[in-house]
């Protein structure tokens, strides 16, 4: 037993590396799958050197195994190749490099590859990567369009020809990588995340043509199919021929049964645009035309009515009616004011008759004491006491002398 490591006592690197190869060596015989990226037969060696690769982490590690493990009969091992290794994870001390020791290889069949491509979809399509709520529309007639394939495919000519003959306007920005092999799937996410940078870039095309499942086995990988999923441009995929189905098709916004069809969806064809314009135009001519000569009717309706026709007759009818206005009102108030003058003399009447001075001039007088009242009885004046008497004709100064006792 080793005593624990403190930074007192640490251990030697020797101690951790042996402690490292002791925890990894009781972990026993594992089964692993993976994809062959390297395979080394030297000629005379006893030992096969070959690295296993796991394609959806982008992860390898080296295995080694005696040459009749590699050339069991029945077992074409090449790279590329998918397999299954039984074999005992081993740490090299010296090196301080893991490794497996394999002793015992198979392929891995078809049905096996149609399964693990089945298990990854489902896996993804619980994630939600194959939602139709993730679907983005393709632009209408993009400037660019990206295109990943493979270099001089008929693929590429395909998409290309058929495109520029559609939309002579289109441009590509076009990334050539591997489409078959080992590397295949990092070669195409490398493409697509270069093309998807890229600002001018509207939608990106991937096409491959047609080839066996093993072929297509690449457009299942499950990190193609997440760098698909993150990518900001839409994603047309046109792989294989029309009965052919990878993952990537499932990921992709529009996925096009062939790289001719991808190009048809991609951009519009000319003739028919310039014809469906034609059409619109003809359509919009034909409106126009209608609603002026619905106008023209409608303007030869107002002007046939007798108060377009002669306008003047309408003014001469209003200025009767205004002149009657005129002489009806003018005799209203000559009639008003008539009337208010007779009630005027009327009232002046009255008042005469009423005033004061009407009395007085009928013989009465008024007779007021010093202070301008009136006298009303005898005894309300003293004797010789000055009063003033108001005839018609103005007034008269008086002072009361009273004799046989009468004023």
């Amino acid at each position: 037993m080793t005593a624990p490591s403190s930074p007192e006592a640490p251990w030697p690197v020797r101690t951790v590396a042996r402690k490292v190869a002791e925890w990894i060596g009781r972990l026993g015989e594992v089964w692993v799958e993976g994809q062959v990226a390297q395979l080394s037969r030297r000629s005379g060696a006893a030992t096969v050197f070959l690295t296993l690769r796991d394609p959806a982490a982008d992860l390898s590690v080296p295995v080694t195994c005696a040459r009749d493990v590699a050339d069991r009969p029945g077992l074409e091992l090449t790279e590329g190749a998918r397999v299954i290794v039984r074999a005992r994870p081993d740490y090299y001390i010296a090196r301080g490099s893991f490794s497996l020791r394999a002793t015992e290889i198979r392929a891995v069949g078809l049905g096996e590859l149609l399964a693990r491509i089945e298990r990854i979809r489902r896996l993804l399509a619980a994630e939600g990567l194959f939602d139709a709520a993730r679907k983005r529309p393709l632009p209408f007639a993009p400037a660019v369009v990206g295109l990943v394939t493979g270099k001089d495919s008929a693929a590429e000519r395909d998409v290309l020809v058929t495109a520029r003959r559609r939309w002579p306007a289109v441009r590509f920005a076009v990334h050539h990588s591997l489409v078959q092999g080992v590397n295949a799937a990092a070669s195409v996410i490398d493409g697509l995340q270069r093309l998807d940078r890229d600002p001018e870039v509207e939608v990106i095309v991937l096409a491959r043509g047609g080839g066996s499942v093993e072929d297509l086995l690449p457009f299942s990988d499950e990190g193609l199919v997440r760098a698909i999923a993150a990518c900001r441009t839409p994603v047309v995929t046109a792989v294989g021929h029309e009965t052919d189905t990878t993952l990537v098709d499932h990921v992709a916004d529009v996925r096009a049964a062939t790289p001719t069809d991808a190009a048809h969806r991609v951009v519009p064809e000319i003739g028919e645009q310039r014809r469906l314009v034609d059409g619109l135009r003809a359509r919009a001519r034909h409106l126009l035309t209608v609603r002026v000569e619905q106008s023209e009717r409608w303007l030869e309706s107002v002007r046939s009515r007798p108060v377009l026709a002669d306008p003047e007759r309408l003014l001469h009818g209003r200025a009767d009616d205004v002149a009657a206005l005129r002489d009806r009102a003018r005799r209203t108030l000559t009639h008003r004011v008539e009337t208010a003058e007779r009630d005027l003399e009327h009232a002046r009447a009255r008042v005469a008759a009423l005033s004061p001075q009407a009395t007085l001039q009928r013989g009465y007088a008024l007779v007021q004491r010093a202070d301008g009242a009136l006298v009303r009885e005898p005894g309300e004046v003293a004797d010789d006491e000055r009063l003033s008497v108001r005839v018609a004709g103005g007034r008269l100064p008086v002072r009361v002398d009273r004799q046989d006792g009468h004023p």
